[in-house]
């Protein structure tokens, strides 16, 4: 069965797309740990990092990078925190998390519940950051 990041791929679900080629894609986390939380998938469906072809690897990496950069221009934060967990979807994908201080990148907080509306406007913001 396909991961719900396949489906947001596949346009099967909405998503708030930041950025897209054609190996990945950069989409918000509806559920952030803090507002501008973006999670990089690569296209393909693998279940663990370390599973991923070396090329695909260093690809998602440098597609993240271009990611965050995009993040630091346009959301007010000390740096972008990174993280791999990989147990709740079993698709890849990196966390990429607007930090101002340690605890903005702690999984076991309480997720922010935003409005479609405030997902909307900071995905538009981080895409003007390319």
């Amino acid at each position: 069965m396909a991961s719900i990041f396949t489906k947001i791929i596949k346009r099967e679900i909405p998503a708030h797309i930041v950025a897209e080629d054609e190996n990945y894609l950069a989409f918000l986390d509806i559920m952030p740990l803090v507002k501008g939380h973006v999670l990089v998938v690569p296209k393909k469906e693998v279940d663990y990092i370390f599973d991923l072809e070396p090329e695909v690897l260093s690809g998602l990496h440098i597609f993240a990078q271009q990611v965050a950069k995009a993040m630091d221009k346009t959301i007010k934060c000390t740096r972008i925190g990174v993280a791999v967990i990989g147990l709740e979807v079993p698709h890849v994908h990196i966390h990429l998390v607007p930090l101002r201080t340690m605890d903005d990148i702690n999984f076991t907080r309480p997720k922010l519940k935003l409005s479609n509306e405030e997902l909307a406007e900071i995905a538009e913001r981080i895409r003007g950051g390319f």
